[in-house]
């Protein structure tokens, strides 16, 4: 085939095209009879010159799509349900869920007409069941959780805490401790529960002490020496304090006493003094563990340990 017929070939096929927007929509293929395509036709002819075509879809367009590209674009859309658009440029499926895709009404989620949502299936979201509240304990098995953990915590152990562990409100708590201590009391057993440290804990009584501490020692103890009881008494009743504010106070150097009581968890550092840089010192919580209290102001009060020429003694200090 010579130039000039080839031209006059592609000219044939620009005049008789036909966008696919202005096409009417493919008629659904019956169930007996297979499924068949119209399309544009060109009835073999002489080669006619119709002039320059002013179409904007021409092929000497190299952007324009070709008439097959065309009729398989339309047959597509026709294989997965979607209509095809009258007016403007033909929209990709992709485009009309991703237009739509959050704006999905009540129509059992499709978003436009024809169109499914296939914005919603590609988003992957699940729907997460919502945990069913645990059960409410009665007092009675309340009451026995409560005993069971208390006998196995190796330090004292908060409401909160409790309340977590049981999935408990955290108000039912607190009394039913409370409740608890006093039916220890009260049937005269050789513990008792009570507050230290901030939590809840089981503890001998003090008349028992002597028995417990035979069969724990055995004869062996390692007790604090008189200066480390004298220090950590200072650090108790004035903390935060400085090693120098110590020394001054007892009136020796306490570097030593200090380091063995940090190395034994009764004595902790707690920032630095702002004037001289100097380390400060305090109890910790294993000191009111060990003591028993709860908090810093369960401490006996100082004054009756005092003795009586306590002014005359700092008079002559000075």
């Amino acid at each position: 085939m010579s130039n000039e017929e080839r031209s006059d070939s592609l000219a044939e096929q620009a005049a008789a095209w036909v966008p696919p927007w202005q096409r009417p929509a493919p008629a659904p293929p019956e169930d007996s009879a297979p499924t068949t395509e119209p399309g544009p036709t060109t009835e073999p002819g002489p080669s006619t010159d119709p002039g320059p075509s002013t179409d904007p879809a021409s092929p000497a367009d190299p952007a324009a799509p070709s008439t097959a590209a065309s009729v398989a674009v339309v047959e597509e859309a026709a294989d997965l349900g979607a209509e095809v658009p009258l007016q403007g440029p033909f929209p990709s499926k992709i485009e009309l869920v991703e237009g739509r895709g959050e704006e999905g009404g009540g129509d059992g989620g499709r978003t436009g007409e024809g169109v499914p949502d296939l914005g919603r299936k590609r988003s992957g979201a699940r729907v997460r069941p919502v945990p069913e509240p645990a059960p409410e304990l009665d007092d009675t098995e309340l009451r026995g959780a409560l005993e069971a953990i208390l006998l196995v915590v190796d330090e004292p152990v908060s409401e909160l805490v409790l309340a977590q562990v049981l999935e408990q409100p955290a108000e039912r708590i607190g009394p039913m401790l409370d409740e608890i201590a006093a039916s220890f009391t009260a049937a005269g057993h050789g513990f008792e529960l009570r507050r230290a440290a901030g939590g809840w804990r089981l503890y001998t009584r003090p008349e028992y002490a002597t028995y417990v501490e035979r069969f724990i020692l055995d004869g062996q103890s390692v007790r604090l020496t008189q200066a480390a009881l004298e220090t950590l008494a200072v650090v108790a009743y004035k903390q935060p304090v400085t090693r120098s504010r110590i020394s001054a106070i007892r009136g020796v150097n306490c570097d030593g006493v200090i380091r063995t009581l940090v190395s034994r968890g009764l004595v902790e550092e707690c920032g630095t003094e702002s004037d001289s840089g100097a380390y400060l010192y305090r109890t910790s919580t294993l000191f009111l563990e060990k003591l028993g209290l709860n908090s810093l102001d369960d401490l006996p009060p100082l004054a009756p340990f005092l003795p009586d020429d306590v002014e005359e003694l700092a008079d002559a200090a000075r």
